[in-house]
């Protein structure tokens, strides 16, 4: 007997089939994470090493180079890349599908570490994270000011507002791109050094020297216990312009002296622009797990009573959005469902000219599409624009 006679001669059967399937396909729809991409299950390590005033060359051929030839014995990775900067190294191993990513990044490490004495006495001790491979940002927003400088954007973002984003619910990252730190400037005149008999490393020792924290221990008493501490660090501009660099005698030699001291960015390499004008960018990146229009919609909601709170000369503004993606393909599967369904139903009644034939296939198509959003949750699928993609051409290949 086929087995589609057996719902035709059954149609209580048929019915509670039906029902099942429209019942389980519409409680998978809201329990399947709504993503702009399919999840991949990747990783990335990346060890990043600091060498203050070397060029780019130089930090290629004694850092990079090294960390690279020794990440590279480590299994489960994929391919490795690089970047070699002024002062900084950056080398990225991205790990092979589905690899244990705690196992790599112990590998590595160990790999890292016996290296460390052949890398330059000055640099920075590598720093090692690892990520998922999961770059996809599903929101970029943008501070601008007239009034402000961008370290000072920069300074609010960090402390008030990039917390604020990281407590929303499906939040995985907030990340600020463009960022400028402030930073101790000491622009040194070649001519004065020379006059006063300095070198830079007379005045780098000067600065390390009286910035200087440590701890001594605690002092007690029968009801009283002090902790004591050494401290030697200079807080205000003014303190580090007055700093003495070279004593001789009565005569003393000031940073002020032989620098331009300001109160300036950690680093001058690169500007970020939006409409031709400079500012500052969020990146915010929603979790693997997450809902991806309901944890953007917090962030929506969220958005005004932040830019309230910013102070006055700063203008916030949302430059991309995932979900706008994500909901027209959402439209375009309704809006195909809809054509769908009104050109079977003409084609059907045209050829067999009977009302209840049309029924049948009016019903079939969506309940069929709606089943397959069950099938998607057993096997781990999510609603993206590719799942998207495949309705909409299951709905066209019904036609």
């Amino acid at each position: 007997m086929n087995i589609t006679a057996i719902f035709v001669q059954r149609p209580v059967l048929a019915t509670v089939i039906s029902l099942l399937i429209l019942t389980l396909g519409l409680r998978s729809i809201f329990s399947l994470p709504v993503r702009q991409f399919p999840e991949i299950q990747s990783s990335k390590i990346t060890v990043v090493t600091t060498y203050f005033g070397a060029s780019a060359d130089i930090i290629a051929g004694f850092i990079t180079t090294p960390i690279e030839q020794a990440m590279s014995q480590a299994q489960g990775i994929d391919y490795i890349s690089s970047q070699s900067t002024s002062s900084v190294s950056t080398v990225t191993a991205n790990l092979r599908l589905n690899y244990d990513s705690n196992k790599a990044l112990t590998e590595i490490s160990a790999k890292v570490n016996a290296v460390k004495d052949q890398l330059p006495e000055d640099a920075q001790d590598p720093k090692i994270t690892i990520a998922a491979d999961e770059s996809f940002v599903s929101m970029v927003l943008t501070f601008t000011s007239d009034i402000l400088e961008t370290n000072a954007i920069s300074d609010y973002l960090s402390r008030v507002v990039v917390p604020r984003l990281q407590t929303l619910e499906g939040i995985q990252s907030v990340e600020i791109w463009g960022e400028r730190k402030f930073a101790l400037r000491a622009w040194l005149d070649p001519q004065k050094m020379q006059g006063y008999g300095l070198t830079a490393t007379d005045v780098n020792q000067a600065l390390a020297a009286n910035n200087f924290i440590s701890a001594l221990g605690t002092s007690k008493g029968q009801t009283v216990q002090v902790s004591l501490a050494a401290a030697t660090d200079l807080k205000s501009l003014d303190e580090f312009r007055k700093l003495i660099i070279k004593q001789d005698g009565a005569s003393l030699v000031r940073l002020e002296d032989v620098a331009n001291v300001t109160l300036g960015n950690e680093t001058y390499d690169f500007n970020v622009t939006f409409d031709g004008k400079e500012g500052v960018f969020i990146a915010i990146s929603t979790a693997p797990d997450a809902n991806l229009l309901s944890s953007i919609k917090g962030v929506r909601e969220a958005f005004p009573q932040i830019k309230k709170d910013m102070p006055s000369g700063i203008v916030g503004s949302i430059v991309y959005d995932a979900t706008e993606y994500v909901n027209s393909s959402i439209n375009e599967v309704i809006k195909t469902l809809i054509e769908a369904l009104i050109i079977v139903t003409i084609v059907i009644f045209l050829f067999l000219g009977n009302i209840r034939s049309v029924f049948i296939p009016t019903i079939a198509i969506p309940l069929s599409l709606i089943g397959a959003f069950f099938i998607m949750l057993l096997l781990g699928y999510s609603i993206n624009l590719l799942t998207l993609l495949a309705l909409v051409l299951a709905i066209g290949l019904s036609c």
